[in-house]
């Protein structure tokens, strides 16, 4: 049995020949009434006074999606520690023009 109704497409996922990993340690999240744009990054501390941001990808998203990532990654991160325990995060810095996380 399938579990999709009458008049719903079929969704398939593909890759782009562009596609990439990306790993950030790190991300900005910058807002206007039409979108959300995060920049992902890495952070590193190069001495104990100086901390660098080396930004490597921003995505923009429309506010129904900024929402729907909010709820689905709400979800996954509740059964991650359901799994695996609390997440505890460490201090946030305020840095430029917000916290970097």
């Amino acid at each position: 049995m399938s579990d999709k109704t009458p008049n719903e497409p079929t969704l398939r996922v593909t890759q782009s020949d562009d596609y990439n990993d990306l790993y950030a340690n790190s991300v900005q999240i910058r807002m206007s009434v039409w979108d959300f744009q995060l920049i992902f990054g890495t952070m590193q501390s190069n001495s104990p006074e100086e901390v660098t941001f080396l930004t490597k990808q921003g995505i923009f998203l429309s506010p129904q999606q900024a929402k729907a990532l909010f709820n689905i990654l709400g979800q996954n991160l509740a059964q991650y520690e359901g799994t695996f325990g609390e997440l505890k995060l460490e201090p946030q810095q305020q840095i430029g023009n917000g916290p970097i996380n």
